[in-house]
């Protein structure tokens, strides 16, 4: 939590990414472009984890023995699904690696902890299907998610990007008017407060928190929190503010199968 003299903070503008991003629905036209495009030429397997209408995942599968690595979507728990993200999958396809992406429901439908039983029941779907814990990795919302995963023991690795790990600034946002997050809920969700995955317990113990460096100064600050505090506890923890990047475009990087995330995601996947 944001510590003395966070009232000086202008919150909505730190954490209302749309808004601090005017081209924003251009670069999300690219995703939906890219989508469609891999999607056409290596339809998915759709996959129920559960019996809603979105507990469904789209599995890009590299082979019967590949590794899978989930990626779980942003949109502040409150937009998008699984058929906007398809084109991250081609570039883990280049490299061996299967892709599995879950849509979730989401607010104010239902609440925070819900999306999250749900986020755990596909991680564990895939799982069972392949015998090893994958590793996850997502965007703002889903980076949040991923921390969560890999604290329960839930992922072999975990990749955040511009993950939001204290969930009490975003109270008073209007972000909160569909998730009605209250300071008790906040807190029993924020993986900040969550049990460190140092070894202890099963399940990876390595988390790179990325962010990208024209984000706001507390997303920044979000992710170099995460990364120290659960560093010192014992986690391999990795930080990087990743240079000409904002909100949306720090997923650019995923799309390129040379890319040093994509090298880093392939490399962790093999660490099952």
């Amino acid at each position: 939590m944001a510590g003395k003299g966070e009232a000086a903070i202008d919150l909505e503008a730190e954490y209302n990414n749309r808004a601090r991003v005017p081209d924003h629905q251009a670069v999300m036209l690219r995703w939906r472009s890219a989508a469609e495009a891999a999607r056409s030429a290596h339809p998915p397997l759709e996959i129920a984890y559960g019996p809603g209408e979105r507990e469904i995942m789209d599995l890009f599968s590299a082979g019967d023995r590949a590794p899978v690595a989930v990626f779980l979507h942003g949109g502040y728990w409150q937009a998008l699904d699984r058929s906007w993200f398809s084109g991250l999958a081609p570039a883990l396809a280049a490299h061996g690696v299967s892709l599995a992406i879950p849509s979730y429901d989401l607010a104010p439908a239902v609440r925070l902890g819900h999306i999250l039983r749900q986020v755990r029941a596909a991680v564990d779907a895939v799982r069972q299907r392949t015998g090893a814990r994958p590793v996850v990795f997502g965007h703002s919302a889903g980076g949040h998610m991923a921390a969560c995963m890999l604290s329960e023991g839930r992922a072999s690795a975990a990749v955040a990007i511009s993950g939001v790990f204290d969930l009490a600034p975003l109270i008073p946002t209007s972000l909160n008017v569909a998730l009605r997050l209250d300071e008790a809920e906040a807190a029993a969700l924020s993986p900040i407060h969550w049990p460190v995955p140092d070894g202890s317990t099963p399940g990876g113990t390595v988390l790179d928190c990325l962010v990208g460096a024209d984000e706001s100064p507390e997303f920044l600050r979000q992710s170099k929190m995460m990364a120290d505090l659960w560093g010192a506890r014992g986690v391999e923890t990795r930080y990087e503010a990743l240079p000409g990047l904002n909100h949306f475009t720090v997923l650019d990087p995923l799309f390129d199968k040379d890319s040093a995330l994509v090298k880093r995601i392939v490399e962790l996947a093999g660490l099952r």
